[in-house]
């Protein structure tokens, strides 16, 4: 319910007082067609109003329900619901209602009012779930503020200026991770080409980096397995195998595993234990020879049969450097050229051709330095981006904020200080809805009559 601690000029209404709700329609799929054609019309989806819209045409009849780009269209369904879409034109279908909207009122002050909790800590209420959405019937319940119409542009005016502020610190914010994305790699990249540590290594008289492979500096290589597995997470006492969604660069997802069946013998060998480099060996392009460092286990897993595990041979150096080195920019170059497959949704990489990667290799003691180095700056990359990520969920908050204060009459308080002659008299809200509602009773279609009073 909205808060009633609201201006004494704004009026407190029930939403069907002066707006209503129309749904869309839904022509069958053969109908559809990717391209504009005569005859055609648009429709409008959810997905049309994101980053990744897909155009679809349908014919245009009397019966479809249309929009123009000045209509504010509200999400009806699931994780949609209560969404506000504006700026399209075209027939839309079932998952949207069109807010049919009196002209005395101000459509950009109406579309910050659904954005806020005001509209959408009701549809929140709703007794029905989600997926069902909402009906006319349920916004009759709905509460419904209306200022003096121009205070509502006012209202408008100051959160297009507000609201414009937050999406740029938030823009701004967003392409950070990006930024510190690249500083990993950079940093990764100088420290498995020896520029991180080459004043260090001269200083310590340790000599230049050799060229070797790597099966030269691992030990063996092995190759898990794929019993038929429970599609559930192990406990800390079961055992479980994990799936090749655990391998991320760099980072092992615990998690990300299924559970044995106790009718099948466990394979102790098979195990993943702290130390161990995993890199898969198969799947699409993009998820095949990813490598991984495992920094500690806490539940008894073994490796699947599309991943590998193996260490550095000891006195070679350190397993952690060497996932290092197969996580770096150039190195996953020459890993994408040991790939084979006969199309991009099933590569391999085989043993033979991983172990032939030809690698760059520091003495143990640089190694060590490295990861030193490396560990801190990452550390650094990760602090910077945990302070953005909780910025941004202060940006996002601020947003509900700010229409919170608009809705309370709090951004527009001195305004009505300063004009009384706008807010009263024939500028006043009790007049306003008076003109609405003579909008509304003009645009009611008329009753249908009888077959029994037209034959007469």
């Amino acid at each position: 319910m909205a808060d009633r601690n609201i201006p004494t000029e704004w009026l407190f209404l029930k939403f069907t007082e002066i707006l209503d709700v129309q749904g869309g329609t839904q022509p069958p799929k053969s109908q559809f067609i990717g391209e504009p054609r005569k005859g055609y019309i648009r429709l409008l989806q959810i997905r049309d109003f994101g980053k990744k819209p897909v155009p679809t045409f349908i014919p245009d009849t009397s019966k479809l329900k249309k929009c123009n780009k000045d209509d504010i269209l509200i999400g009806r369904y699931g994780a949609s619901l209560g969404r506000i879409c504006t700026g399209m034109e075209g027939a839309y279908n079932v998952a949207l209602a069109k807010v049919i909207t009196p002209p005395s009122l101000d459509r950009g002050f109406l579309h910050g009012y659904l954005d806020s909790e005001h509209f959408q800590g009701e549809l929140r209420l709703l007794s029905r779930s989600a997926q069902n959405g909402f009906n006319k019937g349920d916004l009759e319940t709905f509460d419904f503020l209306l200022p003096p119409l121009a205070e509502q542009k006012v209202i408008d005016a100051k959160l297009d200026t507000l609201m414009a502020n937050v999406e740029t610190t938030k823009a701004r914010l967003e392409r950070i991770p990006q930024i510190l994305k690249r500083f990993r790699q950079s940093g990764l990249a100088a420290a498995v080409s020896g520029r991180l540590t080459e004043e260090w290594r001269g200083r310590a008289g340790l000599p230049e980096w050799e060229v070797t492979f790597l099966g030269e500096v691992i030990g063996n290589i092995d190759q898990g397995w794929s019993p038929k597995c429970h599609n559930e997470p192990t406990s800390n006492e079961s055992w479980g195998v994990i799936k090749t969604s655990s391998v991320l660069p760099m980072a092992f997802l615990e998690h990300e595993n299924k559970k044995l069946p106790n009718s099948l013998e466990i394979r102790p060998h098979l195990r993943v234990l702290a130390s161990d480099i995993l890199t898969t060996r198969a799947g699409p392009r993009s998820r095949c020879g990813i490598t991984c460092y495992v920094n500690s286990t806490s539940k008894n897993l073994m490796i699947c049969d599309k991943v590998y595990r193996y260490r550095v041979i000891e006195g070679k150096g350190c397993s952690k450097f060497l996932a290092l080195q197969l996580n770096s920019p150039n190195v996953l170059e020459k890993i994408e050229t040991l790939k084979t497959g006969i199309s991009e949704s099933g590569m391999n990489l085989t043993q033979k051709k991983f172990r032939q990667l030809k690698l760059n290799w520091p003495t143990p003691e640089e190694q060590t330095e490295i990861i030193r180095r490396v560990d801190q700056l990452f550390a650094h990359a990760d602090r910077i981006e945990q302070q953005v990520n909780n910025a941004l969920t202060r940006v996002n908050n601020l947003t509900q904020s700010i229409l919170a204060k608009a809705f309370r009459g709090e951004l527009t308080e001195q305004w009505r200080k300063d004009n009384p002659d706008l807010i009263s008299g024939e500028n006043s809200a009790e007049a306003l809805l008076e003109k609405i509602k003579a909008e509304r009773s003009q645009v009611k279609p008329a009753k249908r009559k009888s077959k029994k009073t037209m034959i007469a």
